[in-house]
């Protein structure tokens, strides 16, 4: 997708935010490693700018998701140790080497298959491995500690592998019920036990359970995510142990104001009426830029006053509804800080009924990143 450079929409990224956030985390970690998640183009905020600030942060190597995410590092000069915590087609195997990325294995069948490619590769080299433990997520992972020996013993018996890691996930670290997480961290734990040697990485602790859990007895490094760019895994559920920066904002302006007689209809469908005369004002965001059409009736903030989205919103552009004439190029913020107010990703996504991972996920390529420093 093109990027919309010629117009005023514009998401900005607060560097100085992220290296603070995981300064403040560092302070807390005590022998163990921490990988920066910049997973999903870092979040929505721009995989190889975050990255450099995580680098200028001290972060020890990264996580995504897809093998595509670590070349894009690797082919901007990072170094550092790179996992992807997915699995990847076998025939996709050279990459890993190329381009020297750790990768998950999920199976024994997927480790026996590789192993078959392999050998028919040149330029042979050890494909980094890290084993998922699937102790209640009910994705990807082995599940028993029997299958996490059998696999173990294969990637120690054949040339093909390098036995780096072993690691789980938790499905409710963020909660404050912690019987399932406990669960959980059994499972891994008997898991760990039966290998017959411990790899280099053995890692638990996503943003959640860095923040809210105690898991040096098993984990050697913290997979940092969602906490890097100043959002509570929790959304607020949980008070967080120290202060989280957000790093996003996004502004665009209006490009028309009109006044509008009563009885009008505004956008498809004519779900809104103007009731009297309306000042309307048009702003050049939609639902192809990631503002969903779920969020008709939200507040955005005009010079500090939040005026409702009125009408549905079109793919491109959206409409509200303001308590008086505002001169067009007039900015409207949409995540962040306007006047004494401020609207944030965890507000939005209540609204839209979702988390704040996937509003800021959702927020296109289309819309560009600028990026400051508070630090400067």
């Amino acid at each position: 997708m093109v990027i919309g450079r010629h117009r005023a929409t514009r998401i900005t990224v607060d560097l100085g935010a992220i290296r603070e956030n995981i300064k403040n985390e560092k302070k807390r970690l005590v022998g163990k490693e921490m990988f920066a998640v910049v997973k999903a183009d870092a979040y929505g905020h721009g995989a190889v700018p975050v990255a450099k600030a995580c680098e200028e942060a001290g972060v020890d190597g990264f996580c995504v998701a897809v093998m595509d995410e670590g070349i894009q590092l690797r082919e901007a000069g990072f170094t550092e140790p790179i996992l992807i915590l997915s699995m990847i087609d076998p025939q996709y195997l050279s990459f890993l080497m190329q381009y020297d990325l750790a990768v998950t294995a999920g199976s024994l069948e997927w480790l026996e298959a590789c192993g078959g490619v392999w050998k028919t590769l040149p330029n042979r080299q050890p494909l980094k491995i890290h084993l998922k433990v699937d102790s209640g997520m009910g994705r990807i992972g082995f599940r028993t500690p029997e299958e996490v020996h059998e696999a173990a013993r294969f990637l120690l018996d054949e040339a093909a592998f390098d036995f780096e890691g072993i690691f789980t996930h938790f499905a409710t670290a963020d909660e404050a019920d912690e019987k399932y997480y406990q669960k959980q961290a059994k499972r891994f734990s008997q898991a760990v036990a039966a290998l017959p040697v411990r790899p280099p990485y053995i890692h638990v602790s996503n943003s959640a359970t860095a923040l809210w859990h105690d898991a040096g007895e098993i984990g050697n490094m913290v997979r940092y995510g969602v906490a890097l760019y100043g959002l509570n895994p929790s959304g607020a559920a949980l008070a967080l142990p120290y202060p989280l920066k957000p790093a996003l904002s996004m502004t665009s302006e209006l490009t028309q104001v009109k006044e509008v007689a009563a009885g009008e209809g505004i956008s498809y469908g004519k779900t809104y009426v103007t009731e009297t005369a309306e000042w309307i004002g048009t702003i050049p965001i939609g639902y192809a830029d990631g503002w969903l059409r779920r969020m008709q009736g939200f507040k955005l903030l005009v010079e500090g006053v939040r005026c409702e989205i009125i009408g549905r919103i079109c793919m491109d552009q959206l409409m509200i509804r303001l308590p008086k004439r505002f001169p067009e190029g007039t900015t409207v913020t949409l995540v962040g800080a306007s006047g004494n107010d401020a609207i944030t990703l965890e507000e939005i996504a209540e609204y839209a009924d979702t988390i704040h991972y996937e509003v800021a996920c959702c927020f296109s390529p289309r819309i560009p990143r600028v990026y400051r420093d508070s630090a400067d």
